[in-house]
């Protein structure tokens, strides 16, 4: 879920250079700070589940980094980076998507406040890397609207889960003055069995110490959301860079045997819920 946070966050500062103008005032389009290299540095709060199919929220610093450097994109993806290398085109109609992902997944590696998940012990750090590929489809409905269809294709290479992740992602974006934005976004997670064994099964010596009934999970669709986002400039114009407000809301919900496992139908919950709040300053 933190990821579809950030990558929603991501379509403000993207798609910024046209809210100068949705009214005809705005300063010309060369004057926009994003109309060239750019970077957004910016810092938050977010409130989540500890790991999938947890019912016990955390708090967690949100920090984040993207922008445009030699016409390359660069936006977070959880705790990682992703990088769009081919450069869009001014006033394009499409714009398309391609370039390398990484990210960790910390799922039950710390901090595990249920007691008896706890017991099944801690579980690694999973480094996935891959590739991202996608369509930008401008001026939808209106002149400064967009809808992004995009999907990240990922592999586990630290050993942990060992497997692979697809996650698709829909997402509408559009503004609603100079300085303001709102996007919705649905998405969905898919795992092969590799990585539906390591974070959902119950091996028997895992029933012993923790007492949940063993469980053999497989792969299939792991989870599908919607979120809802928004981006205040605090100055009301989002062409010449410096403060935002960020906010934003999202729920998903457990399929399948991520559902089934006794760590979320017995022990959590299949109803995730996360929510966020920070500021970004871009330069």
């Amino acid at each position: 879920m933190y990821k579809h946070v950030l990558a929603a966050a991501c379509l403000f500062v993207a798609s910024s250079p046209v809210l100068a103008q949705p009214d005809g005032q705005g300063p010309p389009r060369g004057e926009s700070v994003f109309d060239g290299d750019y970077v957004t540095l910016g810092v938050g709060v977010a409130v989540g589940p500890s790991y999938d199919g947890s019912d016990n929220y955390d708090i967690n610093p949100l920090p984040v980094i993207l922008g445009n450097v030699a016409g390359i994109d660069f936006e977070p993806r959880g705790p990682g980076l992703a990088l769009d290398v081919i450069p869009d085109q001014a006033g394009a109609k499409v714009d398309f998507i391609l370039g390398p992902v990484g990210r960790a997944r910390f799922d039950r590696n710390n901090g595990i406040k249920d007691d008896v998940v706890r017991e099944l012990g801690e579980l690694d750090v999973a480094v996935e890397l891959g590739a991202v590929a996608g369509v930008k489809v401008n001026r939808v409905f209106s002149r400064f609207d967009s809808l992004t269809a995009e999907v990240d294709l990922r592999w586990d290479v630290a050993g942990a889960h060992e497997g692979r992740v697809i996650s698709p992602r829909l997402t509408y974006f559009r503004p609603i003055s100079r300085g303001a934005a709102v996007s919705f976004s649905i998405s969905a997670d898919h795992v092969d069995d590799d990585y539906a064994d390591y974070y959902f099964s119950i091996s028997p010596a895992g029933t012993v110490t923790s007492g949940l009934p063993t469980f053999n999970a497989t792969g299939g669709w792991k989870n599908v959301g919607a979120s809802v986002f928004s981006a205040i400039d605090l100055d009301g114009d989002a062409a010449n860079g410096g403060f935002a407000i960020i906010l934003l809301g999202s729920y998903s919900r457990l399929l399948d045997d991520a559902k089934r496992s006794p760590v979320t139908s017995i022990r959590g919950d299949a109803d995730q819920f996360f929510g966020a709040i920070g500021v970004g300053y871009t330069f």
